[in-house]
């Protein structure tokens, strides 16, 4: 029996992607309902109150350069519906083991200025890249196709090809630079030999000098609630607690839009969908999965290196080859003793997340897809190596395995929450090779999940682009 009576689209999840894509829809002027099978919206954005009374985390997504640096959403008046960044005053700090801290800054030459002797190659590497992202961003930020700007992204793309080991070796000759960029690189979940990793530290690095690292006030979650205020405002609708498992509860649709990985787009869909397409979408491969620990504290992180308690987020994982040896360590399955850890300590900016005078710290690291190891102590070891007597500020901490993240949303395929793999292979060509990958051979379903391009974050220009494919051929 069909769910929908007068709804011209549907939307398969209520993350990033999926409010995007209905927002889209909405604003062409076409009734449409967002269908989230859990009882709050937001998939990879929302908070919660725990690990204890009072403190509220971040269940997936924290710090969100890609989020206020996102085309589309920087077309939303967003703020009007309650979204407020919150900026630290060192956008990402990197601790070194002798007590310094490598930091990004708001500005290229503030944060080359720090770096010393390899000031200059910062310079050279990242101003020109900076001064160019408002013509690379329509080229990297969507899916493969003609460039407006050609010779700018020639200009990344010379540096962006190359792995991050390599450019970061024949850039700096610092412990420092290298060890920073190694820390934004490693969020591509690639090992750091294997190009394109180069790519991820750039762009995370152009995104903070253009428009900073910051975190929403009260929690990612807001960024979800401010995306589903606006899209009820122009008619939008969200039913939530409401699981679809198949195309015939949402047979009087004219285009469905799946905020889904090809896993579940098969399971749901897959009975209208040509056996061909189908094997592709079987073949498509998901990457490593991530360990998450949150920590209700009572006070501050004690970091030796002054400049950490000025950034909202801190990369834990020390030089370069120790970063690279533990990412590499993930893809050949092992559960790396020292792991490189992501870290955010969002009520240090923000008072709203944890009683007064005490704090929150988010936490994750990489782990092999679908791992059950509970990496909790290898994270307190790892921050205790820069910050001493940290595990003395811990009140509480919960943990959610990698197989645990799956359980609680099916999007992250064995705990992996980019989507998929975003190798050379599996980029521009996420889900299926083809030249609108938001399209399928049914003209009623789309997908416009991070398993699209541009890949895994919360900037919602996969949903953009999968509605505006929709829109193109469904109507």
């Amino acid at each position: 029996m069909s769910r929908e009576q007068d709804r011209e689209a549907v939307v398969v999840g209520s993350g990033p992607n999926g409010l995007a894509a209905a927002i889209t829809l909405a604003r062409a002027g076409h009734a449409v309902r967002v269908y989230e099978a859990k009882e709050t919206i937001g998939g990879g954005c929302r908070t919660a109150e725990f690990p204890l009374p009072g403190f509220w985390s971040d269940i997936c997504s924290a710090v969100h350069p890609l989020g206020i640096g996102s085309p589309f959403f920087r077309t939303l008046p967003l703020e009007q519906y309650g979204l407020e960044w919150i900026h630290s005053p060192t956008q990402l700090a990197h601790p070194l083991d002798d007590g310094r801290a490598a930091v990004l800054e708001r500005s290229v030459e503030a944060t080359a200025e720090k770096l010393g002797e390899d000031a200059d190659a910062y310079r050279r590497l990242v101003g020109p890249l900076v001064a160019d992202w408002p013509k690379l961003q329509g080229a990297l930020l969507g899916p493969l196709r003609i460039p407006r700007f050609p010779l700018a992204l020639a200009r990344f793309g010379l540096r962006a090809i190359n792995s991050a080991r390599f450019l970061a070796e024949h850039t700096f000759k610092t412990e420092a630079a290298r060890a920073l960029f190694a820390g934004m690189s490693a969020h591509s979940m690639l090992p750091l030999e294997q190009p394109p990793s180069a790519a991820f530290g750039l762009v995370l690095g152009i995104l903070g000098h253009v428009y900073g690292w910051p975190i929403p006030r009260g929690g990612s979650q807001n960024i979800a609630n401010a995306l589903a205020d606006y899209l009820r405002s122009l008619g939008g609708e969200i039913t939530t607690g409401v699981e679809i498992k198949s195309m015939d509860e949402l047979s009087s649709a004219r285009a469905v839009l799946f905020d889904v990985t090809p896993r579940q787009l098969l399971r749901i869909a897959g009975e209208q969908l040509p056996g061909s397409y189908c094997r592709k979408l079987a073949r498509y491969r998901y990457g490593p999965g991530v360990c998450k620990v949150d920590f209700a504290l009572d006070g501050p992180i004690p970091w030796q290196a002054e400049a950490c308690a000025r950034a909202a987020t801190v990369h834990v994982g020390g030089t370069l080859p120790e970063i690279a040896a533990a990412e590499r360590g993930v893809w050949q399955g092992q559960h790396p003793e020292r792991p490189f850890v992501l870290l955010a300590q969002p009520s240090l900016f923000d008072a709203s997340r944890a009683p007064q005078g005490m704090h929150t710290a988010w936490t994750y690291c990489h782990v092999p897809n679908g791992s059950t190891v509970d990496m909790s102590e290898r994270i307190i070891a790892q921050i205790e190596r820069f910050a001493p007597s940290f595990r003395q500020r811990i009140l509480g901490h919960q943990v959610i395995t990698a197989a645990e993240y799956e359980h609680y949303n099916p999007n992250y395929i064995g705990g992996d929450i980019n989507g998929g793999i975003q190798d050379f292979w599996q980029l521009y060509t996420r889900p299926t090779i083809q030249l609108v990958p938001y399209n399928t051979p049914d003209k009623r379903i789309y997908i416009c999940s991070c398993s699209t391009p541009p890949g895994g974050g919360v900037h919602g220009m996969c949903g953009y682009f999968g509605a505006k494919a929709a829109l193109k051929r469904a109507f």
